[in-house]
């Protein structure tokens, strides 16, 4: 990507302060200790937990987030089990000692695939019954003030994953259930940050509402803690998933903290869960987190025969060590990754700004009063997630940008992936910063929702300059298992004469293409049968360019598409736009981001995305991480990531 600054919008990332001021990086692990898993606190081992804790330290883990069991410690309405405290107290002393700290969670509640309501609790309504609440705020607030003052708390976390323990809240109940029990902490005292555990799954990321929304829970929090365990069909889409997440999570303007990651042994293999740990905590760094915790610490082969792992039993392999407390893979990929953070002096680093925003539809997340299909949502975040992908892939490391918070003036270029709608005010503002010197790229596409099938598109010929010939509540098909787009003009660096092939997938109603006519545009690109593929029009001091073809949803659509063809026309568009250098590396499986210290150093990553050895050809500027000059070829490892200096600028403002 270009390092010029020139119409580039700032990316967020920050990290959690602690109660001086200082800003602090959460690297660590989710823990209980094979004595007991979620029974810990009934079969307390004070010198396994200090010996499993040492474990940890010895590999650069820092921080643990722990578990109150509610049910064991409040036994009764209003009544703390002692025994439960003291142990927990002693847990938080071999955390000192260690110059450790912990993130205590109070309602467990939901944990590893069951849950656990206290004895007492009778069915009562968990965000509703004042009776209910009330215990719930009395029980924070006095564990609260007990341990509120102690070294080792660094944070507080309010549930495990609510949304798994009860799912009958609605917004405004359960943003009223948070502000009771947000404000119980710091009626206790605690002044460290806080947020609610619940996995970041609200409307605002996955598009279903569970209640619990982000923005609303933005107010009482002080960060945002996602949850993902991605399952898909395709392996850069499986380690980008995290990354997208924490980039859509960005949303709260709060830092963000992956709270949980991680895989069980039973369902990959040592070598791969540490190549998913290596890309997750990476792409996940350059796409904003600043604090880790995987799940978990060891596993709990000697917990077989107990609930939960007797039901769930790969739930017993999530650890980063063994259960005779051997380090697994995934614990030594921690190690290396804790060794960069601490080489780049994270806490004082930026995201480098980025000249291309990616739009995400306001449909994603809107009202229920909007009346939008559910399908529809769910095309917004696939369509998204994969151009995030292509446009990494063609070294455009994008800013992700909401609809609805407005668009900013400063991107270069605006991306609007495979579209069916975004909002009327919105199109206006398009053709606003296409006339100032943007330039607008929007591919569309119907996708899978058959209601009101059709562009919800205004203003469609002012801004790209052609108009559509649609037949009312029909698509026109594309019947080809592949779209051969031939270049009429030159794009960038695509020549004229050259043919892409795009494969195409997709049910019945996405896969369509956009019939159009020219009115002012130049068609650049056609497919087979002759009809525009690509069309540019210029804009006042920019241009808009309109693709027929739901490039994104077809690749969203695919087992194993990346990288898919996508990539390649992004990239012609960044050689276009001038915000791609012709220096830049070129490789659609050598994904590129900066981080930039306030020394003025530039931490630039190679991160391959693919399952063989890439090479390329660095800037010889560049040195390593430990000062050593870089060679003029350098080879990354399948899964691998390179991470060199740019020390060129060391000393200047940032």
């Amino acid at each position: 990507m270009s390092t010029s600054s020139h119409r580039s919008v700032p990316r967020p990332s920050s990290c959690v302060r602690s109660l001086d001021g200082h800003p602090q990086v959460w690297l660590g692990a989710n823990f209980w200790s094979r004595s007991g898993g979620p029974f810990m606190w009934h079969s307390y081992d004070a010198d396994l937990v200090r010996t499993e804790l040492r474990t940890l330290h010895e590999h650069g883990l820092g921080v643990t987030r722990s578990f109150l069991f509610w049910p064991h410690a409040v036994p009764e309405p209003g009544v703390l089990d002692e025994d439960v405290l003291d142990r927990f107290a002693d847990f938080l002393d071999a955390h000192h000692e260690l110059g450790m700290q912990t993130i205590p969670t109070f309602l467990v509640g939901h944990m590893s695939g069951e849950n656990w309501d206290p004895a007492w609790r009778a069915g009562r309504d968990v965000y509703g019954d004042v009776w209910m609440v009330a215990q719930q705020a009395w029980y924070i607030e006095a564990v609260t003030q007990r341990f509120a003052d102690h070294p080792a708390v660094c944070g507080w976390l309010i549930s495990n994953e609510m949304p798994n323990y009860d799912r009958s809240g609605d917004r405004a109940t359960v943003s009223s259930w948070a502000r009771i029990v947000a404000h119980a902490v710091r009626a206790g005292g605690g002044r460290q940050p806080l947020s609610f555990g619940d996995g970041a799954w609200g409307v605002e990321v996955t598009g279903a509402d569970n209640g619990f929304s982000v923005r609303d829970l933005a107010a009482l929090s002080d960060f945002v803690g996602p949850h993902v365990y991605p399952m898909g069909d395709d392996p850069v889409r499986q380690h980008v998933k995290a990354a997208f997440i924490c980039e859509l999570t960005t949303v709260a303007g709060l830092p963000v903290v992956l709270e949980e990651f991680g895989v069980t042994s039973d369902f990959t293999s040592d070598e791969h869960a540490a190549d998913y740990y290596r890309q997750v905590l990476h792409l996940s760094l350059l796409a904003g987190a600043t604090g880790w915790l995987a799940w978990n610490n060891t596993d709990f082969d000697n917990l077989g025969d107990r609930d939960p792992y007797r039901h769930q039993p790969f739930e017993q392999h999530f650890g980063l060590t063994d259960v005779t407390g051997q380090a697994k893979p995934q614990l030594l990929e921690m190690h290396r990754f804790e060794q960069v953070l601490e080489a780049i002096d994270l806490p004082r680093c930026r995201r480098a700004p980025s000249p291309v925003a990616l739009l995400v539809s306001a449909y994603l997340d809107a009202p229920d009063n909007w009346f939008v299909d559910p399908v529809h949502r769910t095309d917004v975040f696939r369509n998204a997630e994969q151009a995030y992908i292509a446009l990494r892939e063609a070294g455009l490391a994008p800013a992700v940008i909401r609809e609805s918070d407005g668009l900013p003036a400063e991107p270069a270029v605006w991306i609007l992936p495979s579209t069916k709608a975004v909002t009327t005010p919105t199109w206006h503002r398009l053709r606003e910063l296409a006339l100032s010197g943007a330039t607008v790229f929007a591919s569309y596409g119907t996708g899978d929702a058959q209601a009101q099938r059709g562009p919800w598109w205004t203003g469609m010929e002012p801004l790209f300059g052609a108009r559509h010939t649609l037949r009312y509540g029909l698509v026109e098909p594309i019947v080809d298992d592949e779209v051969l787009v031939r270049f009429d003009e030159d794009f960038g660096d695509i020549e004229a004469g050259e043919t892409i092939t795009i494969p195409v997938a997709g049910s019945r109603d996405g896969r369509a293409i956009l019939p159009v006519e020219s009115t002012e545009a130049t068609v650049v690109a056609r497919d087979q049968h002759g009809r525009p593929v690509l069309l540019r029009a210029t804009r006042g001091a920019g241009r808009a360019v309109l693709c027929t073809l739901p490039l994104e949803y077809f690749a969203a659509s695919r087992p194993h598409a990346n990288p898919d063809p996508t990539w390649r026309i992004y990239q012609a568009l960044g050689r276009e736009t001038g915000v791609l250098s012709a220096e830049s590396v070129s490789e659609p499986r050598l994904m590129t981001d900066r981080l930039i210290h306030q020394d003025g150093r530039t931490f630039e990553w190679f991160v391959n995305a693919s399952d063989e050895a890439v090479t390329y050809h660095p800037n010889p500027n560049l040195t390593t991480l430990q000062g050593h000059s870089v060679t003029p070829q350098r080879i990354i490892a399948p899964y691998g990531v390179d991470v060199l200096i740019n020390p060129s600028t060391a000393g200047a403002s940032s």
